[in-house]
């Protein structure tokens, strides 16, 4: 399976470089990125993408608050066959009442989404799985509300961060779920101590083997306090080698 990286990752280095950004997470081996706001920068980065033979299966976009006219027709110009929600703050998360507006929220931009061919899903923070629901996690309670067509994208680290075991949510949530964010680190709400997959205390592989339904696996790192392009190098190459058992299973 393929890795992406989500482009958020290297903001600062897109700010300064589109086209070289992309050249480089290109040289470093990636095939397929995750862009963020796609559509205020859908022609720069249609460009670097074609250039470069790197895909964009999934991407990242405001659909509850942002134009879905232009969301979705940016995602079709860059080829993005999954629009996801990124982000609703906390307090949208502490009862039933504001969670069922926002499910109902991204069914109806899946509704909209099915007319370009286009699938939408929902990306988690943290709070999220701290917070409970009528005796389950806020994100169960949710997805739980969600029509059939809609899919999940379950940020592990975040997860953990929670307080949930990312591994055991995984199988709770089952097919709903076709995309990881994979990052590592000491697991709490400092971003700039996050590392490399494999580098910290977050179970890789028993997580990814968790997700039977998964179609994309995206590296991130929300910060990083050392050179980003050494991180999610880092990140791709223990991700190629292959989960330990695999390894010791093929010699």
């Amino acid at each position: 399976m393929a890795c992406s990286v989500q482009l958020y990752t290297v903001r600062n280095a897109i700010a300064d470089d589109l086209p070289g950004t992309i050249r480089r997470l290109a040289e470093i081996g990636y095939t397929q990125v995750e862009p963020y706001d796609f559509a205020r920068l859908a022609d720069a980065l249609a460009d670097a993408l074609t250039e470069n033979g790197i895909s964009a299966p999934t991407g990242h976009a405001p659909l509850l608050s942002g134009n879905q006219d232009e969301i979705f027709a940016a995602a079709q110009r860059l080829g993005i066959g999954t629009v996801i929600e990124p982000y609703v703050p906390a307090e949208h998360w502490q009862d039933a009442e504001t969670i069922r507006h926002t499910a109902a929220g991204l069914n109806q931009a899946a509704r909209k989404a099915a007319e370009h061919g286009i699938r939408v899903g929902y990306h988690n923070h943290d709070w999220e799985l701290s917070s409970k629901i009528e005796g389950s996690t806020a994100l169960e309670f949710f997805a739980a509300l969600l029509d059939p067509e809609l899919v999940l994208e379950i940020d592990t680290y975040w997860a953990a961060v929670g307080g949930e075991d990312p591994a055991a949510l995984l199988e709770r949530l089952g097919g709903r779920v076709v995309a990881l964010h994979i990052k590592d680190g000491p697991v709490n709400t400092d971003v700039r101590a996050q590392l490399p997959a494999g580098q910290g205390s977050m179970d890789i592989w028993d997580v990814i083997a968790a997700a039977k339904s998964l179609k994309v696996r995206v590296v991130e790192f929300d910060d990083y306090a050392g050179d980003i392009f050494d991180g999610v190098t880092a990140s791709l190459r223990y991700l190629q080698a292959g989960a330990p058992a695999v390894q010791g299973a093929a010699k």
